[in-house]
């Protein structure tokens, strides 16, 4: 297979583009990113000079050059990961959120009609079905209740490529992933940024009582999940992708501190995120069934391999820890923690 990925150059963009050629799931793979303060090459130097890789630096907003694309390539598929994905930016500016996750989304699917596109996958996130309590998991009926600018526009990018399968009969797919760590992550998420602090030494900024609730799942089984939606998935279907671990914040907060041999005093509360979902649960017994898959890192293997490779790569970190993203943990943390006291 050929297969364009967008987003290529970010976390989850670039461990699936890494696998694919690695694991021989295409011969050849177009790695289409902007290359936004998240999209970052190094993560795919390891494939940098594989015959079967293409880089192409372009905004998926971009109608021209994405129609050029499609047009020259003749992609089998589109593995469009490209998103604003962070939602407290999303809560400090929802612009940049609502144009590169509805409009571009709407650019790709309106391209991969044109050019026939045989397949694509739309990767979104268990943030569109809301607060979900206990004892009940979201299955891929349950209701949409959107709770952030993020949320809202991957809860309608998702209905937006459903309806070209219902309307234009694209080969649509949509999975929604619950919340990925490991290596190679920009280190604003709770895992990397916590990870990264605390081999620093810096204070660990924790949303108010920490009790908030997510299913972790390590990256390369999300990217094993995505391949096996594309491989035997059904069109016009919604795929939840989780990894059975349902933690509080603060439990991970700890586990992390004590796999660094870090004090937990390092811990810093801060005032909490406006509008923060209190419990993210979903089930992957659909996915299971149809395709056979299942999470194979566990969270405390998975967890150590991600401190171990941020040790390793603190050099990466460093570099990425400079200039805007200054800017933003000081909006976003420490200025949080100055109103919690």
């Amino acid at each position: 297979m050929k297969l364009v990925v967008t987003g290529g150059a970010g976390f989850i963009g670039s461990c699936f583009v890494r696998l694919a050629l690695r694991e021989r799931w295409a011969e050849q793979v177009i790695n289409l990113d902007k290359l936004t303060y998240a999209g970052n090459l190094e993560n795919v130097t390891e494939v940098s000079d594989h015959p079967g890789y293409s880089f192409v630096q372009a905004d998926i907003c971009d109608e021209d050059a994405v129609n050029r694309l499609f047009a020259t390539e003749s992609p089998d598929a589109v593995i469009h990961f490209a998103a604003e994905s962070h939602v407290d930016r999303s809560i400090h500016s929802p612009d940049p959120v609502i144009r590169t996750n509805v409009n571009g989304t709407f650019t790709l699917l309106e391209a991969a009609r044109r050019h026939r596109v045989p397949r694509f996958i739309h990767v979104s996130t268990d943030e569109v079905y809301g607060s979900v309590d206990p004892p009940h998991e979201a299955d891929e009926g349950y209701p949409l209740h959107t709770s952030s600018p993020y949320s809202a526009s991957k809860a309608g990018s998702d209905l937006l490529a459903l309806s070209y399968h219902t309307t234009y009969k694209l080969n649509v797919s949509v999975t929604r992933a619950s919340n990925n760590y490991g290596p190679f992550q920009f280190p604003e998420k709770l895992i990397p940024l916590m990870i990264s602090n605390a081999l620093e030494d810096k204070p660990l900024p924790v949303y108010g009582d920490g009790q908030q609730v997510r299913d972790w799942l390590y990256v390369e089984d999300h990217c094993r999940a995505v391949f096996a939606v594309l491989e035997k998935g059904a069109l016009g279907e919604i795929y939840n992708i989780g990894g059975n671990c349902s933690l509080p914040n603060i439990e991970v907060v700890r586990r992390i501190l004590k796999a660094t041999g870090k004090p937990e005093s390092l811990i810093t509360r801060v005032a909490d995120r406006p509008g923060h979902d209190r419990r993210y649960a979903l089930t992957n017994a659909k996915l299971t069934r149809q395709t056979g898959w299942h999470p194979r890192v566990n969270f405390d293997t998975g967890l150590m391999n991600t401190i171990e490779w941020y040790r390793r790569n603190q050099e990466w970190v460093r570099r990425i820890k400079t200039g805007e993203y200054r800017h933003f943990y000081e909006l976003n943390y420490t200025n949080r923690a100055r109103e919690l006291a």
